[in-house]
């Protein structure tokens, strides 16, 4: 990577019976809403009271991120070659997003171990000796039964996750990490494109020296559920986006506020989650515009839940 990268609510079981008289078929079709806001059973949100300090981190050890990125089904180009068994096993070449963050660790102050083996995530206590985990456009059930019980387990001991892009096609079954993820899931996107990223809140450590408004590509994605009771820090403009921002399964978007990246409070840990990644050019040294804002932003999260910053602020 390049030197420049050293940096509404819905409960209710009643549906509405509308009685005006439908649209044409030439109508744009309204943004979704009403898509639900389910109670995980869970302290969530933006209240640092719903967070664990149970002294489970000691700044004094450092800070250590460990990136998964297992995929059980479609896999970004961005991630490259199945990675091999074990942590840390031998990068190639095209293994473009977890060779960046390791940099980014480099770069900045914290150790970065990686892997695809869901045996490394197999218990609490080997989880905690990270600050956080990410999970890095991990696909589908990317988890066994020992992993979901181990991240959740962690998570509730204070520990730490980050959700970058298709993270939020994981685990599509599993109503506890739709939670995690702020009450959302990835359901379509639209083209894969040029848009506006509009910063939202720029007190975050995440979003603090960004521009106001960035160029950036990337399959935008629309959620089902979308997120609620979080901080939202981006969105993307949905009118800058030449090509519509319609999903390939029919969704109509967002409308207004289209969230992007944001920020939360869950089951006694900390999330930091974002849907941008896609573009293998995000990753690399080949020029894209946007690409570092999107780096920025994205260590900027790091750090937050890491520890090195102050988180979702």
């Amino acid at each position: 990577m390049r030197s420049k990268l050293s940096v509404a609510a819905a409960t209710g079981a009643a549906f509405l019976l509308l009685t005006a008289t439908a649209p044409s078929s030439a109508a744009s079709p309204e943004p979704a809403g009403n898509l639900g806001d389910p109670d995980y059973g869970v302290c969530r949100g933006t209240d640092p009271r719903c967070y664990h300090d149970w002294g489970n981190f000691d700044p004094a050890k450092g800070y250590k991120l460990l990136v998964y990125s297992r995929t059980a089904g479609p896999r970004h180009a961005h991630l490259g070659t199945p990675l091999g068994p074990g942590l840390n096993p031998p990068l190639n070449d095209d293994n473009v997003a977890v060779r960046a963050v390791v940099k980014l660790g480099q770069e900045n102050g914290f150790a970065v171990d990686y892997t695809e083996d869901v045996t490394q995530l197999s218990s609490a206590g080997r989880l905690l000796g990270y600050n956080a985990v990410m999970f890095l456009s991990t696909t589908r059930d990317a988890l066994d039964d020992a992993a979901q019980t181990a991240l959740r387990q962690y998570v509730r001991a204070g520990g730490g996750f980050i959700g970058v892009h298709n993270a939020f096609g994981t685990e599509y079954n599993w109503p506890w990490y739709e939670g995690l993820l702020g009450n959302a899931n990835f359901y379509d996107h639209s083209a894969n494109q040029p848009g506006t990223v509009e910063t939202v809140d720029r007190r975050d450590a995440s979003t603090q020296g960004l521009p106001r408004t960035w160029a950036f590509s990337d399959e935008w994605y629309n959620l089902v559920p979308a997120p609620t009771r979080v901080r939202v820090l981006a969105e993307v403009d949905e009118r800058s986006l030449a090509r519509g921002v319609r999903g390939n399964l029919g969704h109509p978007g967002h409308g207004e506020h289209h969230p992007v990246s944001w920020c939360q409070y869950y089951d006694g840990g900390k999330a930091w989650l974002t849907t941008l990644g896609h573009d293998v050019r995000a990753w690399t040294d080949e020029p894209m515009e946007g690409d570092q804002y999107f780096v920025q932003h994205l260590l900027g999260g790091v750090r937050s839940v890491l520890g090195m910053s102050a988180f979702c602020r």
